[in-house]
């Protein structure tokens, strides 16, 4: 008698909303269990665990954690892997993301963007690479296209984006051959929420340059993470530009 293929678990950052969500549905409907990471977004995270739970029972669960909170990380591993037994898969999809003007950047602006979009992946796949090398496994960050082309008025964030980028290089280094290491690069896939920061005119030039001519949904991001889970076992130290065409002519 074999024993039976073990289920993949990932861990999924900022899930509890938006492209995080979609990421942690898509995942789950390919057959992983989920742990969808959440800081302050519990009721959010509760009822889409409850949701996917309710289409297969006990594949989801909802882990609250503080990714700026370096010492919590191995926690928050820790208790994934006591929930499912296991690690298969982390996606660093969490990340801050506002205009930080020169002459007027702080160190709190500095703290959350490279905390949230560098140091944290970095600490959070550190604590996860013993589980995942154990299981040969993978990482994906979700880095962005403004990582190598820079975005006007978010030097900041495209820094800490650029550092991710270069992370994921290092570590497809690092922990290769057991662990693949890769990246996703959005390009304008939905407005940020709670932001003025794009008027209607630069929204229309953003598509306007695109060569699709529209902007993306979470569903591409979501669809693009699947693959190198699941169907990219000879892909690492590489990253995927999901953008609709905008960074082939910028």
């Amino acid at each position: 008698m074999t024993n039976p293929t073990p289920i993949p678990v990932v861990l999924v950052t900022g899930a509890a909303r938006r492209v995080g969500a979609e990421i942690a549905r898509t995942l789950h409907g390919a057959g992983a269990c989920v742990a969808i990471h959440y800081r302050s977004s519990a009721a959010a995270a509760t009822e889409l665990a409850a949701t996917l739970n309710t289409e297969r029972p006990d594949s989801a669960a909802a882990f609250a954690a503080d990714l700026l909170d370096t010492a919590a990380l191995p926690a928050l591993v820790a208790s994934v892997v006591a929930r499912f037994g296991r690690l298969d898969a982390l996606v660093n999809n969490a990340s801050s993301f506002y205009a930080t003007k020169v002459g007027a950047v702080d160190t709190a602006a500095w703290d959350d963007l490279m905390g949230s979009n560098l140091k944290a992946p970095l600490f959070l796949s550190q604590a996860a690479a013993a589980h995942l090398e154990a299981s040969g496994g993978c990482i994906v960050n979700i880095t962005d296209i403004h990582a190598e082309r820079p975005l006007k008025g978010y030097p900041l964030y495209c820094a800490a984006k650029a550092g991710l980028l270069g992370l994921t290089r290092a570590l497809a280094l690092e922990l290769g051959p057991r662990v693949r290491v890769n990246a996703v690069a959005p390009g304008a896939i939905e407005w940020p929420q709670g932001t003025s920061d794009f008027s209607p005119t630069e929204r229309a030039a953003i598509i306007g340059h695109t060569l699709l001519q529209r902007i993306g949904s979470p569903a591409d991001i979501a669809r693009t993470v699947k693959f190198l889970v699941f169907d990219a076992p000879y892909v690492t130290g590489q990253v995927i530009n999901v953008d609709g065409g905008r960074t082939a002519h910028l």
